[in-house]
């Protein structure tokens, strides 16, 4: 379909077998490139070669770079299951619990997605579309730790030197691609060890003994 600019819109929901397959075929191919050679080497012209279709046929799905970076997120997200991920957080039936969850999902999670993560970190201050695509995944990480926070602070069980604009901050920030390629990777922590000792992390943190203590108490 053209605009009234003649210029052919992306397809932004694939509406046929085929049509999926092609958008799916580009963005693996996109994520391969940005995972092997970097975000500078990704040009539509590489991501259709990678992925074995014409210009035409990544043009017919994604108008631009931006748009094809963007759309990266929630592959990823779909691929790797991160929805399913957090929602093991919010299912637990308290905020500890929902806290050691959070550890739980860092750990099997983020590790799938560390070599993308770190090659749009190195770039997002030259490239406007890494940049982009580095501030969706924040909103998201941070939107999920707010609500932690949150959670803690209602329940009172967050500890006393914290608040939860701060605790937010110390999760967001313990979000961290170094972080899990120096224990996952180079230490060669397997994701139990790197749960565990995520969960000992944020419990003794960010807890209140006494909040924990009054709640079994109550019960």
């Amino acid at each position: 379909m053209c605009n009234s600019r003649g210029v052919t819109d992306p397809i932004t929901e694939p509406r046929n077998a085929r049509s999926r397959r092609t958008r799916t075929a580009v963005l693996a191919a996109a994520r391969a490139i940005l995972e092997e050679r970097g975000p500078a080497a990704l040009t539509m012209a590489e991501a259709a070669e990678r992925a074995g279709v014409t210009r035409r046929a990544v043009y017919l799905h994604f108008s631009s770079r931006t748009e094809l970076v963007i759309a990266l997120f929630d592959y990823l997200a779909e691929e790797e299951g991160l929805h399913e991920s957090v929602r093991r957080v919010w299912q637990r039936p308290d905020s500890v619990a929902g806290l050691e969850e959070w550890a739980r999902h860092l750990a099997r999670y983020h590790p799938r997605v560390l070599a993308v993560d770190q090659a749009v970190r190195r770039v997002r201050n030259q490239d406007p579309d890494a940049a982009r695509h580095y501030r969706r995944a924040t909103e998201s990480q941070r939107a999920n730790c707010r609500r932690l926070a949150e959670w803690l602070a209602h329940e009172g069980r967050l500890a006393p030197a914290w608040t939860a604009d701060s605790a937010t901050d110390m999760l967001w920030a313990l979000i961290s691609s170094d972080l899990i390629e120096a224990l996952h990777v180079e230490r060669g922590w397997s994701e139990d060890q790197l749960a565990g000792h995520l969960a000992l992390m944020f419990r003794r943190t960010f807890v209140d003994p006494a909040g924990v203590a009054g709640s079994a108490a109550a019960k």
